[in-house]
C-alpha cells in the first residue's frame, strides 16, 4: 500500500498541473474560464458534492474546467457508489472527472532512544466523480439546476459593497491604479466610475482585498520560503484565484485584468518547475476567501 501511495502522488500532481498549464499556454486562466464560456447561461456557481457541500481549493478549478469543457448545466457531482446508493446509474460510456483528497495520517514510531513518537504523514489521493448530467434515474432533488441570478448592476454593487464593508478594510479611491499597500495597510482603487461595469469594480476590489488578507495581523502569508524569487508572482496568482472564489459566492463575474497578462509566462515557468505549486497557491487562495467570509455576519456566512 505504501509503495502504491508513493507512485500515485506525483501522478496526481502532474495530471492536475498539466491540465492547468495547458490552459495557461492558450492564454486562458482556469479560475475565470467558466465565465467566458459560450455555453454558460446565468452565473457560474461553486461545484458541490452530492450532499450540497461546496468543493474547495484546487477541486474548484478542476470541476469548473470540466463543467465548461463538457457542457454540463449542473454544478453537482457524485461518485459512482453515491449514485448507486440513490438507485441511480452512470450512463454507459460516460467518463468521470478527477478530484483530489488530501489529509494526514498519524504513525507511531520508536526513536533512537527507544521512546515512542507520533509522526504525521501527509497524503493525497485522486478519485473520480460524475456530474449529475451523466447520471440516470436520480431523485428529482438531485437534478435541480443552479438558479440563474438575474439582478440589476446597481443591486450587485450594493450586495458586494456590504460584503467588502464588513471586512473593515481601509479602502481609498483616486488615481488610475488598483493596488494594496502593505506598509500603510490600505487598498487603493480608482473611483467606481472609472470602471467599465459595476462587476468589474467589485471584482478588482475582491482581488485587492485578497492581497489585504496577507497582512501579518491576518493570515500572515509569507511566500518567500515556499516560492523564493517567484513569491511576488505567486501572490498575484493567489489573489486572482482568491478573487474568483469570492466572486463565485457573491454572484459576480471576475475580472481578467490586462495589467496581469505579463504574469502568464512567469506562472507557466513556476508551474512547470514545481508540480505542487498550483496546489499550494489554490490552498492559500481558499484560506483568503474563507477569511474574508469569516468577517461577515453569521447570517451572511450561512447564505454563502
Amino acid at each position: 500500500m505504501k509503495a502504491q501511495t508513493k507512485t500515485a502522488l506525483p501522478d496526481i500532481y502532474s495530471r492536475v498541473t498539466d491540465k492547468i498549464i495547458a490552459d495557461l499556454e492558450q492564454g486562458v486562466r482556469p479560475w475565470v474560464k467558466p465565465w467566458k464560456g459560450g455555453n454558460t447561461e446565468g452565473r457560474i456557481t461553486l461545484p458541490v458534492r452530492h450532499n450540497g457541500i461546496p468543493y474547495q481549493g484546487i477541486n474548484i478549478l478542476l470541476l469548473w474546467g470540466e463543467q465548461l469543457d463538457k457542457g454540463f448545466q449542473s454544478n453537482r457531482w457524485m461518485t459512482f457508489k453515491q449514485a448507486q446508493a440513490l438507485s441511480a446509474n452512470v450512463r454507459k460510456g460516460e467518463h468521470g472527472s478527477l478530484v483530489v483528497y488530501a489529509n494526514k495520517v498519524t504513525k507511531s514510531e520508536t526513536d533512537d532512544k527507544g521512546d515512542e513518537i507520533e509522526r504525521e504523514i501527509p497524503f493525497m489521493k485522486g478519485y473520480t466523480v460524475f456530474n449529475v448530467d451523466q447520471i440516470e434515474n436520480l431523485p428529482a432533488e438531485y437534478r435541480t439546476e443552479p438558479e440563474s441570478v438575474e439582478t440589476e448592476p446597481h443591486e450587485l454593487i450594493e450586495h458586494a459593497q456590504v460584503f467588502f464593508a464588513n471586512t473593515g478594510a481601509v479602502i481609498r479611491h483616486g488615481g488610475n491604479r488598483a493596488y494594496y499597500a502593505p506598509l500603510q495597510d490600505i487598498v487603493q482603487l480608482p473611483i467606481p466610475e472609472a470602471f467599465n461595469t459595476a462587476e468589474s469594480y467589485a471584482s478588482v476590489k475582491a482581488h485587492e482585498l485578497t492581497h489585504w488578507t496577507s497582512h501579518k495581523t491576518r493570515l500572515d502569508r509569507q511566500l518567500g520560503k515556499r516560492f523564493g524569487d517567484d513569491a511576488y508572482a505567486a501572490e498575484e496568482l493567489i489573489a486572482e484565484m482568491g478573487a474568483a472564489f469570492v466572486c463565485a459566492q457573491l454572484g459576480l463575474t471576475p475580472e481578467v485584468r490586462e495589467d496581469h497578462a505579463a504574469y502568464l509566462d512567469h506562472w507557466l515557468k513556476v508551474l512547470k518547475g514545481d508540480k505542487k505549486a498550483i496546489f499550494s497557491a489554490a490552498s492559500q487562495a481558499q484560506k483568503a476567501c474563507e477569511f474574508l467570509f469569516s468577517l461577515q455576519g453569521e447570517e451572511a456566512q450561512q447564505a454563502a
